[in-house]
């Protein structure tokens, strides 16, 4: 019979993967709200619940950020990946190749998720060099991160949570270079494969082009000149309610010769001013009606008109860890903070260019922005954007610079000959660089991805009352059953438990968060090896490299949504390129596993 803990933490379970797969809400707060439930009903304990944020493996992956960002604030990457693919020579495939190279192994040392915030703008400009849409080698690029997670152990979060997790069951944790023979495998195989993908299957979709085609701004854009009689004439623009009566945002007022585009509403409009508009095409004539305004233009503009002399129009993406998430840009006061204003939004395959200020942003959301010249580089340099097709290859020789570019590999290097763990090494290296002052504080605070954070110390107690509620036994004791019918189709039971455990792992992970799959399944694996007598290294090997193959949906893996728009994919090209690419992997993984990590008797 169920106990009374069990059937409230199956409750929660249920509740939680439909929450995620469904993202009813945040995903830290859904984690969140499971573990205080659970807390509650006495399912977990105080300590328990608080585990997760003294929790090694989120400590570490904490720092990994700060100390990514301290690296790619250099700018050492970008100069080092354009110096290494610009000299392999001018075949656009064999360029190609060696920039997906270079990304795979970067990517076993940085963030994921930082790395194609990094290499976007490049690909962008590796598709302009060789004329071939970005439809081709995006989708490539979040692959080719996803990886280079395979390569270390710090490539990414699930890695360093499933080696914590070995160490508190007592077991020797994972090695720095654990996954490297198998990883570097996947690695060669992944990219040969992402070519041949690239080249004969996916489709020129996307194209490097006019931004204002791009987003079909150009119904919508167009100038108004102010007639001697208009009412407006002596009314200042700020008192004037537009934007509600007529869905019209003001980018520009262009008086004889001066262009104004901050703090418009304090000026007191006057005969002859033009404005340069962005309104819903079916309230032009009403506007041009009632205001007794000319209409210079039926259409307007085209990229070179809109942005003139004194701005540029760019295209930037949201990221996961920007302060915009989850607000508008009104609330963020985005043109007073930037001067810029924001034309159009691409949300996957959907354009918004109505009310766009009033519109809640989400990670990986494209915005075309008009910005002054003089604020490119504050945008550029801002953690809440990745500028798209603004390319600023150049060291930043600030202070202790170089230190930020050698202190992740010399931590490495430490821990594989065991002088020190990677947590000890990480927190070393942070208090270094901020003491060093190669980063300021606010940077290191901005660095730090909350969402996964907390999302992580979230997901460490619900494993916690796995193991303490006998779920991983319950739910064990269904995957024994299954593999026991299955076991006729195959000559070693060890087999069956492996790749189902490799199969339920990347099944979910296509749907829901790898990190919270993996802590999920991982006392499930332990219990399995329990059952078997073995070693139970096996099954968490498969866990951690079942939910690095997020290849099948967009929602997989956080990098596959950073390209999703840029690419302008669709949901069966992640369907087309990523299950014959998940069925190689799996028949990888299973041979290779076992033998790295053979099943041994315990």
């Amino acid at each position: 019979m169920l106990s009374f803990d069990l059937i409230i933490l199956l409750i929660v379970f249920a509740m939680l993967v439909t929450f995620f797969i469904f993202e009813v809400f945040a995903l830290e707060v859904t984690a969140m709200a499971a573990t205080a439930i659970l807390l509650l009903f006495n399912v977990i304990s105080v300590d328990d619940a608080l585990s997760g944020f003294s929790n090694k493996a989120v400590i570490t992956i904490g720092a990994m950020f700060i100390l990514s960002r301290s690296l790619v604030k250099t700018g050492f990457l970008e100069v080092f990946a354009d110096f290494m693919y610009t000299h392999v020579g001018k075949n656009k495939w064999v360029t190609i190749a060696t920039f997906l190279l270079i990304v795979s192994i970067l990517s076993g040392l940085i963030n994921n998720t930082a790395a194609v915030a990094i290499f976007i703008p490049l690909a962008i400009n590796l598709c302009q060099k060789f004329h071939i849409s970005p439809t081709r080698v995006l989708l490539p690029l979040s692959y080719a991160a996803i990886f280079g997670g395979t390569l270390t152990l710090i490539g990414t979060s699930t890695n360093l949570i499933i080696s914590d997790f070995i160490e508190q069951q007592g077991l020797t944790p994972f090695s720095i270079f654990e996954f490297t023979k198998v990883g570097s495998i996947f690695m060669v195989v992944g990219i040969v494969y992402n070519l041949i993908i690239a080249c004969f299957f996916l489709p020129s979709r996307a194209i490097v082009s006019s931004l204002t085609q791009k987003y079909h701004m150009n119904k919508y854009l167009t100038e108004f000149s102010v007639k001697e009689d208009s009412i407006l004439i002596g009314k200042n623009i700020g008192d004037l309610d537009l934007s509600e009566k007529y869905e019209i945002d003001i980018i520009k007022l262009l008086r004889k010769d001066k262009t104004i585009s901050v703090n418009l509403d304090s000026h007191t409009i006057r005969h002859g001013d033009v404005f340069l508009v962005q309104i819903n095409v079916k309230n032009i004539i009403k506007f041009k009606n009632e205001m007794n305004v000319s209409l210079l233009s039926e259409v307007k503009m085209n990229q070179e008109e809109l942005e003139g002399k004194n701005h540029v129009l760019v295209e930037a993406l949201v990221t996961q860890q920007s302060s915009l998430i989850g607000r508008t840009l009104y609330q963020f006061n985005f043109r007073t903070k930037l001067s810029s204003f924001v034309l159009a939004i691409k949300r996957q395959n959907e354009l918004l260019r109505e009310k766009v200020a009033h519109i809640k942003l989400k990670f990986s959301d494209t915005l075309l922005i008009l910005v002054p010249r003089n604020k490119i580089n504050k945008l550029k340099s801002s953690l809440d954007f990745v500028v798209l097709e603004e390319l600023d290859l150049h060291l930043r020789y600030e202070r202790f610079w170089w230190i930020s570019v050698i202190v992740i590999p010399i931590i490495m290097l430490l821990s594989s000959i065991e002088f020190i763990s990677i947590t000890k090494g990480a927190i070393f290296a942070v208090v270094i660089i901020l003491a060093l002052r190669a980063l300021s504080i606010q940077e290191a605070y901005q660095s730090i991805n909350w969402t996964v954070i907390f999302l992580l110390a979230a997901l460490v107690p619900i494993s916690v009352a796995i193991r303490n509620t006998g779920a991983d036994q319950l739910l064990g004791d269904l995957i024994i059953q299954i593999a026991n019918f299955l076991s006729g189709f195959s000559s070693s039971t060890y087999m069956v438990y492996l790749s189902l455990l490799y199969s339920v792992t990347f099944i979910l992970s296509a749907f829901m968060s790898n990190a919270a799959v993996a802590i999920i399944l991982a006392p499930i694996g332990i219990y399995l090896a329990a059952q078997l007598n073995i070693d139970p290294r096996p099954f968490l090997i498969a866990i951690c490299f079942g939910a690095s193959n997020s290849f099948m949906t967009p929602i997989g893996y956080q990098t596959n949504l950073m390209v999703y728009g840029p690419g302008e994919y669709k949901m069966k090209d992640f369907i087309i390129m990523g299950l014959p690419l998940t069925i190689i992997f799996w028949f990888i993984a299973m041979k290779l596993i076992p033998i790295y990590w053979p099943f041994i008797s315990v």
